[in-house]
């Protein structure tokens, strides 16, 4: 079998980066990697339930939320996802940074 000589500019495409196994970035997506869980847990860290309701006025983050709850409906309705992800974003954008979660701060 001939092997296709690289293409510049295509090292290391595909693979994990030296020493990790964490996905690069896709220069396109910003969330690229990155699962609606992380994205709701890290807002619910940051803000808490009452704030994201506040924020994003759905009825999963104001009555009896949960994080099940919110994943569900999050994934059946694009409108309300996009709105989430956008302020995660806006809050990466912004240098708040991913927070780091404790056990005992889990939803």
């Amino acid at each position: 079998m001939i092997e296709k000589p690289p293409v510049p500019g295509d090292e290391g495409l595909g693979q994990a980066p030296p020493g990790g196994t964490t996905p690069r970035a896709h220069p396109k997506d910003p969330l690229h990697g990155i699962t609606l869980q992380t994205v709701v847990e890290e807002l619910h860290a940051r803000y808490g339930w009452a704030e994201l309701g506040r924020r994003i006025p759905i009825r999963c983050f104001t009555h009896e939320p949960s994080l099940g709850s919110s994943l569900t409906f999050l994934r059946r309705t694009p409108w309300a996802r996009s709105q989430v992800e956008a302020l995660f974003l806006r809050g990466r954008r912004d240098g708040l940074g991913p927070i780091r979660m404790r056990k005992s701060d889990t939803p």
